[in-house]
C-alpha cells in the first residue's frame, strides 16, 4: 500500500516550509504529495462545497491556496523521488495548449514524477470570474484530457472536439514519461467514476464513506470494461481511514494508495503524525 499526502499545499505548508514537508515524506517513504486548487475564491460565494456536510469550504473565501503547479515545481527542486500530484487541478479552467506545455515542462524537469489529478470543479462563481462556461465543464474536461494527450505524445498534434479544436501544433518539450503524464480522475459522483473508467489512469474518489467507495469503484470498473479497458490498470487513491476492518476492505477493492493531510506545525509534529499513520497502515497491509 502506497502512502501520500493530500491538501499538501495548504494547512500551513504554503511557502518555503514545503521543503520540510517534502523531506519528511521522503524520509518516511511516502510516495506522493497531492495539491488542491482554486484560482480565486469570490467573496461570500453561494455555491455549496460538495465535500462537507454543511456545504462550507474549510477556510471559507479567505483560504490560502498556492498555485499547485508552481508549488510542485518548487518541491521538485528540493526532493528527489517524491511523486508530484495535483489532487485535483480544475481542468476545464485551463487552456489545454498552455497547460500541456506547463505540465510537460514540470514532468521533464522532475524526471517523470508528475501525476495529473483532475476534476470538473464545483464553484460556479469562480468559473464566472474566469469567463469559463460552468455548464459545459464536464465536456470541456474530457476534451481537454484528449487534447493534452495529443500534445504530449504527437510530434505534430491535432485534436477535434465540440469545444476544443486545433491542427498540427508542435508542443515541446515532451514529458519525460514517454506515454504522457498519468491522469487521475477525481470527484465524488457517479459521472466521475464513469469518466475514470473510460479515460483515467487512476481514480481518486473524493468521499469519506467506505460504502460509497465500494459503489463508485464498481461503477468505475464497469465503465472501464465497457470501454474495453482492464479495470486493474486504473490505480485507486483514497483518503485514509485507519479502522482495521475498513483498511482491509480498501485492500480487497483495489485501493493501492492512501492519502492523509499534513497535520502538524513543525517538522517534529509532522514526522510524528506521518509515522503513526504509516504504522497503522502497515499493521493491516504489511
Amino acid at each position: 500500500m502506497k502512502l501520500g499526502i493530500v491538501f499538501a499545499n495548504t494547512l500551513g505548508w504554503t511557502d518555503k516550509s514545503a521543503a520540510i514537508l517534502g523531506n519528511v515524506c521522503e524520509d518516511l517513504d511516502y510516495d506522493s504529495v497531492w495539491t488542491v486548487e482554486h484560482v480565486v475564491l469570490p467573496e461570500n460565494f453561494k455555491s455549496a462545497y460538495p465535500y462537507s456536510k454543511d456545504g462550507k469550504m474549510p477556510g471559507g473565501d479567505g483560504a490560502l491556496v498556492p498555485d499547485p503547479i508552481i508549488w510542485l515545481a518548487y518541491l521538485a527542486g528540493v526532493t528527489t523521488k517524491l511523486k508530484l500530484a495535483t489532487g485535483i487541478v480544475i481542468l476545464p479552467q485551463r487552456n489545454p495548449l498552455m497547460f500541456a506545455k506547463e505540465t510537460a515542462t514540470l514532468d521533464l524537469m522532475s524526471q517523470g514524477r508528475l501525476i495529473l489529478g483532475v476534476g470538473i470543479g464545483w464553484l460556479k462563481e469562480e468559473f464566472e470570474a474566469l469567463d469559463v462556461d460552468f455548464s459545459t465543464r464536464a465536456q470541456r474536461t474530457e476534451e481537454t484530457i484528449g487534447a493534452l494527450r495529443a500534445l504530449w505524445t504527437q510530434e505534430s498534434a491535432s485534436y477535434h472536439g465540440n469545444l476544443i479544436n486545433f491542427d498540427n501544433m508542435k508542443s515541446n518539450p515532451k514529458p519525460f514519461q514517454k506515454d504522457g503524464i498519468p491522469i487521475v480522475i477525481g470527484g465524488h459522483s457517479e459521472a466521475a467514476a464513469k469518466r475514470a473508467g473510460k479515460m483515467g489512469n487512476g481514480f481518486f474518489p473524493a468521499i469519506q464513506d467506505s460504502e460509497e467507495l465500494l459503489k463508485l469503484v464498481k461503477i468505475m470498473k464497469q465503465s472501464a470494461e465497457e470501454a474495453g479497458r482492464d479495470p486493474k490498470e486504473i490505480e485507486i487513491t483514497f483518503a485514509a481511514n485507519f479502522d482495521e476492518k475498513v483498511l482491509e476492505t480498501f485492500v480487497q477493492v483495489g485501493v493501492s494508495r492512501l492519502v492523509v493531510p499534513p497535520l502538524g506545525r513543525t517538522k517534529e509534529e509532522l514526522t510524528d503524525f506521518l509515522s503513526n499513520c504509516k504504522t497503522q497502515v502497515l499493521k493491516v497491509t504489511g
